[in-house]
This record gives structure tokens, sequence and C-alpha cells, in this order.
């Protein structure tokens, strides 16, 4: 549990009951944070994580995208993905940072995302997301939807742009139904 000696003013205060109060109040805290008790704290039961895609199953699920995609780098698009990820997230219910998370981006509406604060261009935007137009809004963020907030100056690259496109694709739970 814990240690007396890591709190030296508790260990000052004499009675079992500061004690006691405060290896609780402690308890809470860390429970609260998502650190302690099981679960994350929230009292809702999680969705069970989809198994993560074998090197097969990404292969497989390369091939089947649509042109230019399907002929995609998956180690660039890893690497050009990269300077993504400190705003970024890709894991199935994974956490917003300074930009939303996208797993299942593919198919869902332009600021649609629960729980992040978009700005409203985004908000007020009326498209949703496939691979043409996730090309043009990582060519040049603030030219594409101008207003918008993410700060990414671009990925000028054609051959970088389809491979974090295809990337996303295959990290993102996205389903092929020919697009």
């Amino acid at each position: 549990m814990f240690r007396l000696s890591s709190f030296p003013t508790i260990r000052r205060a004499s009675g079992p009951a500061v004690v006691l109060a405060a290896a609780l109040a402690v308890s809470l805290g860390l429970t609260a944070c998502g650190q302690g008790a099981e679960g994350s704290g929230t009292g809702a039961a999680e969705a069970p994580k989809p198994p993560a895609l074998t090197e097969t199953e990404k292969a497989a699920l390369l091939t089947s995208l649509p042109a230019p995609y399907d002929k995609a780098d998956l180690e660039n698009g890893r690497r050009a993905f990269a300077r993504c990820r400190s705003c970024h997230t890709i894991t199935p219910g994974g956490p917003n940072m300074t930009g939303p998370n996208l797993y299942g981006v593919f198919g869902s509406e332009a600021g649609a995302r629960d729980k992040y604060s978009y700005s409203h261009a985004l908000r007020t935007a009326d498209f949703t997301w496939d691979a043409e137009t996730l090309d043009h809004w990582l060519q040049n963020p603030r030219t594409f939807l101008p207003g918008n907030k993410m700060s990414f100056a671009g990925l000028p690259d054609a051959t970088d742009r389809r491979d974090v496109i295809a990337f996303l694709k295959v990290e993102t739970g996205f389903k092929p139904t020919g697009e």
C-alpha cells in the first residue's frame, strides 16, 4: 500500500486516524486519476478493443484499398505520421490531445467527434472524411479550410500523403467498401 516514510508530515502527526485518512485521500485521488482501482473511474464499461492486425492482415487490407493507396508504403506512412503523433492518437478509444483521436476517421463527418473542441470552421464544415478529402487537408490544412485551428504546415509530398492515408486506413479500423 503506502509507506508512511513517503509522507513525513503524516508520520509526525499523532494518531492512526490521521494516517488512515491520509492514505484514503491518496487512494481516492489515484482512483479518480485512473491509476488506482480497476477501470477508468467513469463507471461506464469500456468497449473491448479490437485485436491488433497481424502483418499479413495489414498487407491484405493494403492490397484491398483502391488505387493509389493499394501501392502505398506503410512503413513510410508510419514514419510520416510520426509528425502527427504529438497531436493525434489512432487507437480505439484513445484520448483526444491537441487534435482529436483519428480511430475510425474515414466515413465520419468533419467536426463531429464527441468530446473534442473543434474550431468553428470545422464544426460548420460540410464534408465527410474520405481519402481524397484527407489528401487535400494534409497538403495544407490552413488553405483547405481557413479558420481551422490546426497549426500543422502540411505534407507537400504527394507520396508521403498517400502513404499516411494508407497507414491510417490500415491502423484506424477502416473497412473497405469500394470507396
